[in-house]
């Protein structure tokens, strides 16, 4: 299995089919030009299965912080696989490639917020079986 951090558009847009999975509310075009806004200016990287041209059937977001309350971190905005591709550890290699990146940058921490319901349940899952730990209650306001 072949983890890559997406480097160019087309990277991006191998990227896209996955990432819209899990965001559904974004076209592909608004999605690619928040993307590389990201890339542009927040420390953000994008990772995913590279599966040769083809859509990438994982992909994991995510960006350094550092937060007074845990210091250097890793924060996962994203991770999300294409239906069709669940079930074959791409979430968990991916997850285990930012931990190791993180350890690589001296975080102290990898964060991540997760929603509710049973649909949420799986991810749940594998985000406890790989130690994170429910820490917090994440509060927003809509403006």
């Amino acid at each position: 299995m072949k983890i890559r951090i997406a480097q160019t558009e087309a990277d991006l847009q191998q990227c896209l089919p996955a990432l819209l999975v899990l965001r559904p509310l974004l076209n592909e075009e608004t999605a690619l030009a928040m993307l590389q806004e990201q890339q542009a200016h927040e420390q953000f990287q994008v990772a995913f299965i590279d599966a040769d041209d083809s859509p990438a059937p994982a992909v994991i977001t995510y960006r350094k912080l550092t937060l007074l309350a845990s210091g250097k971190t890793i924060y996962i905005d994203d991770l999300t696989t294409l239906p069709n591709a669940r079930g074959k550890g791409y979430a968990a290699a991916l997850l285990d490639f930012v931990i190791g990146q993180a350890r690589q940058l001296g975080c102290q921490t990898v964060s991540l917020d997760s929603g509710h319901g049973a649909d949420r349940a799986d991810a749940h899952r594998l985000y406890l079986n790989k130690r994170f730990r429910i820490s917090s209650h994440h509060f927003s306001l809509t403006l």
